[in-house]
């Protein structure tokens, strides 16, 4: 795990690589078909020849959330261990590291009206209107949910309208302590000023790949801007660009600004999660490989 531009890819192909283990991608927008280059999704070339697994498994327009990677991560890892294969899980969104590992809080279905009720209100009034409103029900919720995270402060105030209950309370009463499995949790920890400076670099590959093409690409296949992969960050300000409404270079600055705030949020997260060993990828590779074989050995 660590933040975005801090390695995650090229450190999972390493040790898969070293130890002949496979990667299980735990990242949200590179489980959709066509979405490459803004998720940074790992090339041929960038994989190795390194097995990876859970890429490519939804179309942009079908519902993916925690539950639906939980349950074929499940599905896929138990195939894995079965054929006792070693098994580098490598991504970006903790919450689905934290559903595989221990479980999710299943209280409270959807409620389609009132996710439209909601939806009506951010357009009208803002998100951090919605964010507001959380906070006056379910204040630990709204303390570790950023104001413009839709799709969390969606979910935190859904389970309130259809439990009663805030979802931390629900939360607390899961736990999340049943831990499904024996794993080495390995954090990359990189220096702010660097990260920041990676974050540009990777943004400008982006842009140079084809990002714009690519986006351009996947709306003359059909699919709108309104779908949730193409309100991921990258994706929603080239489309932005490409509506008329941010110039090119306004589109890509506001990308690297807002990769930095996630990167930034991602280290709140990570610092807040129990049991992770921190390893500098460029300084202590060869202490993080022999960590992962002496686990494995164990």
């Amino acid at each position: 795990m660590g933040p975005t531009a801090s390695g995650k890819t090229e450190t999972a192909v390493e040790i898969a690589s070293a130890t002949g283990a496979v990667v299980v991608n735990a990242d949200s927008l590179q489980v959709y078909r066509h979405f490459n280059i803004g998720s940074a999704k790992p090339t041929q070339e960038q994989m190795r020849g390194v097995p990876h697994f859970l890429i490519d498994v939804v179309d942009p327009d079908r519902e993916f959330n925690a539950g639906i990677y939980m349950r074929l991560a499940l599905d896929r890892i138990g195939r894995l261990l079965r054929d006792r294969k070693k098994i580098v899980v490598a991504g970006g969104t903790f919450l689905y590291v934290k559903a595989l590992l221990s479980g999710l809080v299943e209280e409270a279905g959807v409620d389609r009206e009132f996710r439209d009720s909601l939806a009506r209100s951010r357009e009208r009034d803002g998100t951090e209107s919605l964010h507001r409103e959380l906070l006056s029900v379910d204040p630990d919720a709204a303390a570790r949910i950023g104001p413009r995270d839709y799709v969390r402060i969606e979910r935190a105030l859904e389970v309130n309208h259809v439990t009663g209950r805030p979802i931390s309370e629900h939360q607390r009463l899961h736990g999340f302590s049943d831990e499904r499995f024996r794993a080495l949790k390995i954090g990359l920890q990189t220096d702010r000023e660097a990260l920041g400076e990676s974050i540009g670099a990777r943004v400008d590959r982006m842009v140079d790949r084809g990002l714009v093409e690519e986006v351009r690409g996947i709306r003359e296949m059909g699919y709108g801007t309104d779908l949730k992969p193409m309100k991921a960050i990258g994706y929603k300000q080239i489309n932005e660009f490409l509506d008329g409404r941010l110039g090119f270079a306004e589109a890509v600055e506001v990308m690297k600004r807002d990769t930095r705030r996630f990167a930034k949020r991602q280290l709140t997260w990570l610092r807040s999660e129990w049991g992770i060993r921190w390893f500098d990828p460029a300084g202590q590779r060869e202490s993080m490989l022999k960590e992962c074989r002496e686990f494995w050995s164990s």
